[in-house]
């Protein structure tokens, strides 16, 4: 007599009953699915969000460049605060790889206001600072109205306004009937600036030509911030000599940093934060999980009529334990689906109000639909081993 052969689910077959047991219950399904969507969600968006945000930076750097480098006086050994000599700018314009210097002067017990009847105490914590031409060249800012001062503008009472200042002080505009009042002058402002992010110090600065803050302002002549521009090779040895260049006598009172630093240290920062972000989505996602086992422990008390009817028909048990796990993929398969593609949109919104490219690295995507199946078949191994041990006749008598 002829031995018959075991009877095998093909994938096709594990797809159709796994998908049948999903159809009956809609309502748990989706309440299931939607709890691993938003985990698997939040942990891709915020991935994406990061990537995107550092996509901006790398941007913005790529445009500011990385090679500008300040000088400022630092303290004396006194504790007391140093100064710059006046010939350190055109000291620092010899080094050779140097293509552009240019430097800002604090003038001390100068305030700016909108008008002559302003209070003296409320200055809105703007400075007044007076500016080489080719300042704006060298840090990679532009003009939002109006125009930047020239050799003309430079020697009369002329003002440009930083982003930040322009909005305390009310002024949209620039023009010759626009006017402020400083250090007991009037002022024409005749040109407003973008914020300028890799000096940042400009945005709350009223800036004026050197001459002009000589004669009108009683403005001593040090410079206070030198900036400089250098080859991109030997930025790091510009940065070397610039303390000694700038102060021979007294190197020690000289510091000098690269702005383009901070914005790395703020992306760090970011990076950090990432983290815990990620983190709170892996709690989600655990959460997410844990309802999907849930859903599947309760299918199988459920539908141990099911289960005994399939048995004494003469599926084995092997064959149960994959319709239950195949249900649990599947359950997990469509939320991780439904999780990514949430996060594309969110992603994709934030980036777009930010101003950002919007940018979902491909390893967080299929990551995410890797963990899903994970959680699945992890969710699903407990359901699907005790539907497989009933027997036929304890699930029938069951129901």
């Amino acid at each position: 007599m002829a031995e018959l052969a075991p009877s095998r689910l093909r994938p096709g077959d594990v797809l159709r009953v796994g998908g049948a047991g999903l159809r009956t219950r809609r309502l748990r399904v989706f309440l299931s699915a939607l709890g691993v969507a938003i985990g698997i969600a939040a942990m891709i968006a915020v991935v994406g969000i990061s990537a995107s945000s550092r996509a901006e930076l790398d941007r913005q750097l790529a445009a500011l460049g990385t090679n500008l480098l300040t000088v400022a006086p630092g303290e004396s050994l006194a504790g007391g605060s140093a100064t710059l000599p006046d010939e350190s700018t055109a000291m620092i314009a010899r080094i050779g790889p140097v293509t552009r210097v240019a430097a800002t002067g604090r003038v001390a017990d100068a305030s700016v206001y909108r008008s002559d009847r302003i209070p003296a105490a409320e200055t809105n914590a703007i400075t007044v600072r007076a500016a080489h031409l080719d300042l704006l060249d060298t840090v990679g800012a532009t003009v939002a109205g109006g125009t930047w001062l020239n050799e003309a503008t430079a020697r009369y009472p002329a003002v440009v306004l930083g982003a930040a200042a322009a909005r305390r002080l009310g002024i949209g505009a620039a023009g010759a009937d626009v006017q402020v009042y400083v250090a007991r002058r009037w002022f024409t402002v005749v040109g407003l600036l973008d914020p300028v992010p890799l000096a940042p110090e400009l945005d709350s600065t009223a800036l004026v030509g050197w001459p002009a803050a000589t004669s009108y302002l009683d403005f001593d002549g040090h410079p206070t911030t030198i900036y400089t521009r250098s080859a991109e090779a030997s930025v790091e040895a510009v940065r070397a000599v610039l303390a000694a260049t700038a102060n021979p006598r007294a190197p020690h009172e000289v510091k000098v940093s690269r702005p383009s630093d901070a914005l790395v240290a703020q992306r760090a920062a970011d990076r950090a934060f990432t983290g815990l972000l990620l983190g709170l989505g892996a709690v989600a996602l655990l959460v997410g999980g844990v309802g999907v086992a849930n859903t599947m422990v309760i299918s199988v008390l459920e539908r141990r009529a099911e289960i005994g009817l399939r048995r004494s028909l003469g599926a084995t048990r092997g064959h149960i334990r994959i319709q239950f796990l195949a249900e649990s993929l599947l359950l997990s398969a469509i939320g991780g689906a439904g999780g990514v593609a949430l996060a594309l949109v969110v992603t994709g919104l934030y980036a777009t109000t930010q101003g950002w490219p919007a940018v979902v690295p491909p390893w967080a995507t299929a990551g995410g639909l890797a963990a899903t199946l994970v959680i699945g078949a992890v969710a699903g191994l407990y359901p699907s081993i005790r539907a497989a041990r009933l027997a036929p006749t304890e699930a029938l008598a069951a129901s």
